[in-house]
């Protein structure tokens, strides 16, 4: 019996879920539970982490990531409004600092900030201490991408708004601020949202400032209870931590991205 293209497609449909679902079954099998559950599950460990693994560690990874992203957002904005400048030398600076920090690793950035800069300028300091330190090393590098984000946001609000604007008798900065940015903004908070989540798993990076008890971050704090019980369990519940936050951030940019489609 010939089959219509549409059974056809729900045949190979229905072949394919039974497929996966048996190469599920077949590593669940497979696999040592009691092995897995003694080495990565050990409830009486990922016990003793708490509380201090959410009020300590989990608050200052949310504390990292926001400091980080206002200090990167900020930069990134400036340096989106260089890049289209009519102004030649800023242009060029934007577009040096944009390829050089998006060529960097973070880990490298935030070792200079950290080291370098109170080697440059022995009598100061960044404000906000540790803090201040991870705000400016991970928002080096963010700055570079937002920046990029930022522009495409300004370029594509339609340029008969700008110029509607200045027949309005608007200044160019004027209009800039209120008419172009917020539809900008508009357009670029789904991407801006996942960079946020970007620069929350980029805050496993700080121990390279030699982060204390009160200023341990997720990764570190798991790293260390790690070394003192001898088991990986801790890096389970560091991981499940990181969802806490990541996953409603993922979730966030799906509906923004849906109300966007639904928009246009």
């Amino acid at each position: 019996m010939k089959l219509s293209p549409r059974r056809r497609r729900l045949v190979a449909r229905v072949a394919g879920y039974v497929a996966f679902a048996a190469v599920l079954f077949a590593v669940a099998g497979a696999a040592d539970w009691g092995r897995l559950s003694e080495a990565f599950f050990r409830l009486d460990i990922a016990r003793g982490m708490f509380p201090d693994a959410v009020t300590i560690a989990l608050r200052n990874t949310i504390v990292y990531t926001l400091l980080a992203f206002v200090f990167g957002l900020t930069l990134g904005l400036i340096l989106a409004l260089m890049r289209l400048s009519s102004i030649l030398p800023y242009r060029w600076f934007a577009t040096a600092y944009i390829e050089l920090f998006r060529g960097l690793p973070s880990l490298l950035v935030l070792f200079m900030v950290g080291y370098g800069v109170p080697l440059a300028f022995p009598d100061r300091e960044i404000p906000g201490g540790v803090y201040g330190s991870v705000a400016v090393g991970l928002g080096l590098t963010a700055a570079a991408y937002m920046a990029e984000t930022l522009r495409a946001g300004i370029q594509a609000v339609p340029k008969g708004q700008l110029e509607a604007a200045r027949t309005l008798g608007m200044s160019h900065t004027r209009a800039m601020i209120s008419i172009i940015l917020p539809q900008a903004f508009r357009i670029v908070i789904p991407p801006l949202t996942n960079e946020i989540i970007l620069l929350t798993k980029d805050t496993s990076l700080v121990y390279v400032l030699g982060v204390t008890s009160t200023t341990i971050e997720l990764t570190k704090f798991a790293g260390d209870t790690l070394n003192q019980r001898v088991n990986p369990t801790p890096l389970v519940v560091a991981g499940l931590l990181y969802l806490v936050i990541t996953l409603p951030l993922s979730q966030l940019v799906r509906g923004l991205e849906r109300r966007a489609g639904r928009e246009r």
